[in-house]
């Protein structure tokens, strides 16, 4: 989760803003303090623009090979409807 502030440019007290926690809970997090849960991850990702990277390290490396395969799905389910 570092990682992704640090990438992003931000500091502790913008991640907290953005995803509605304290600094000091978002300090806890990094240093392995406190637990995140599923739906902050979510907002950290979407606040540091790391939403791929995130999907990558809870799904591992395939889902962003399967996002791609059900893209092309679309088009077909559309017509079919």
């Amino acid at each position: 989760m570092k990682n992704f502030r640090e990438k992003a440019n931000m500091t502790q007290s913008q991640v907290a803003e953005a995803i509605h926690k304290s600094r000091s809970a978002i300090s806890k997090i990094e240093n392995g303090e406190q637990e995140i849960d599923a739906y902050s991850i979510v907002q950290w990702a979407r606040a540091t623009n790391a939403e791929a990277q995130a999907a990558i390290i809870m799904f591992g490396a395939d889902v962003i090979a399967h996002a791609a395969h059900m893209l092309t799905l679309v088009p077909a389910m559309i017509i079919w409807w």
